[in-house]
C-alpha cells in the first residue's frame, strides 16, 4: 500500500486563460508543484537531487479533464504511487478535487529515477521510494 499525499491550493487569476478557466498546460504545472511538495517534504528535494545527482523524470503521461476549474476555487491535489514496474519504473496517479469532491482532472504518470551524470534510468533507491510514499 502506498501513502496518499494531499496538496491544497486556490486557483488564481494567473492560472486562467482567455476563456476564464484553467489552461491545459497549467494543469501540468500544478500537478508538478504538488509532486515537488511531497518529495521535498520526504527528503528528496532539489538540494538532495543536486547532491546525489539522481532525479525523477516523467516518461509518459495521460491527462484527463473532467470538470472545469475557475477563478478562486479551492482544490486539493491527491497524489499516490500505484505500482512499481520492474526495478526502474513507477506508475503514479494524481487527481484534482473540487471542494465538493468532484474530480476536475486526473493524470497517470510513468516515472523513473535518472542518474544525471550517466543520463540513464537507474534502479529506484530506498530514498526515492520513501519520497514517493512506497511503504
Amino acid at each position: 500500500m502506498s501513502l496518499k499525499f494531499e496538496y491544497a491550493l486556490k486557483i488564481l487569476e494567473k492560472h486562467l486563460d482567455s476563456f476564464g478557466h484553467v489552461n491545459n498546460a497549467t494543469y501540468l504545472e500544478l500537478y508538478e508543484e504538488a509532486r515537488w511538495d511531497f518529495i521535498e517534504k520526504n527528503g528528496f528535494g532539489l538540494a538532495h537531487i543536486q547532491e546525489c545527482q539522481q532525479g525523477p523524470v516523467i516518461l509518459e503521461l495521460n491527462l484527463r479533464f473532467k470538470a472545469e476549474l475557475v477563478n478562486r476555487e479551492n482544490i486539493v491535489i491527491v497524489s499516490q504511487h500505484l505500482e512499481t514496474v520492474g526495478s526502474r519504473l513507477m506508475l503514479m496517479s494524481q487527481k484534482m478535487l473540487k471542494e465538493d469532491g468532484t474530480i476536475a482532472s486526473e493524470i497517470e504518470l510513468k516515472i523513473g529515477l535518472m542518474d544525471m551524470q550517466e543520463r540513464r534510468l537507474i534502479k529506484a533507491s530506498p530514498e526515492w521510494l520513501k519520497a514517493i510514499g512506497v511503504e
